[in-house]
């Protein structure tokens, strides 16, 4: 029995979920480059190959295009790790988002886009602050939002490093590499909350 032709509507509906699509890809992937700041509207829909009225359309503002990009990033990958897994699952989805061409690229908006703006401030302060949340009830110390701060500025300097200022030897190093190295001494941060001084 042949398939019935699918309605005008449904067509419409799969077609605005596609250029929806598009229009969170190309703003991920120019925020990433550029910073909130540095990529326009025109350029986020001429990436995408639709008009501005659709972006408007969809999420209302620039600003609402960048809180779903961080929300599809960063805040999805936050609600689906485990605060132990967090700081290195952080790492890895950066040091292997531009080498492999992953779709989160959050970290790289976050270092680009952070106290660019007011528009951008709020939403990426947001994801910053749950993060450090996370991190802080990691060690049990009573400085624990301090070593949850130290290791977020650990992780946005090697994000600066790598994907921003591009230095060499850590712009090519091997993820694997990195990330054993990190996350090791990194675990005395929080395995030295037992010893800390009174």
């Amino acid at each position: 029995m042949a398939e019935a032709p699918e309605s005008p509507a449904g067509e419409r509906r799969r077609n605005a979920a596609a250029t929806r699509r598009r229009l969170l890809d190309a703003a991920r992937d120019l925020f990433a480059e550029r910073g909130y700041e540095g990529a326009t509207v025109r350029e986020i829909a001429e990436r995408a190959g639709a008009n501005q009225a659709l972006l408007f359309r969809y999420f209302g503002s620039k600003q609402g295009l960048l809180t779903e990009v961080v929300a599809q990033g960063g805040l999805e990958q936050f609600r689906a790790t485990a605060p132990e897994e967090l700081f290195e699952t952080a790492l890895r989805s950066m040091l292997t988002s531009s080498a492999a061409g992953t779709a989160d690229r959050s970290l790289e908006v976050y270092l680009r886009s952070i106290g660019r703006g007011d528009d951008a401030s709020g939403t990426l302060r947001e994801l910053g602050e749950r993060y450090q949340r996370a991190l802080a009830e990691l060690s049990g110390a009573k400085d624990g939002a301090l070593r949850a701060d130290l290791a977020m500025a650990w992780l946005l300097g090697i994000g600066l490093m790598r994907t921003v200022v591009a230095r060499e030897p850590l712009a090519s190093a091997d993820p694997d590499t990195v990330c054993r190295l990190v996350v090791d001494t990194l675990d005395h941060l929080w395995s030295d909350a037992d010893r800390e001084a009174p």
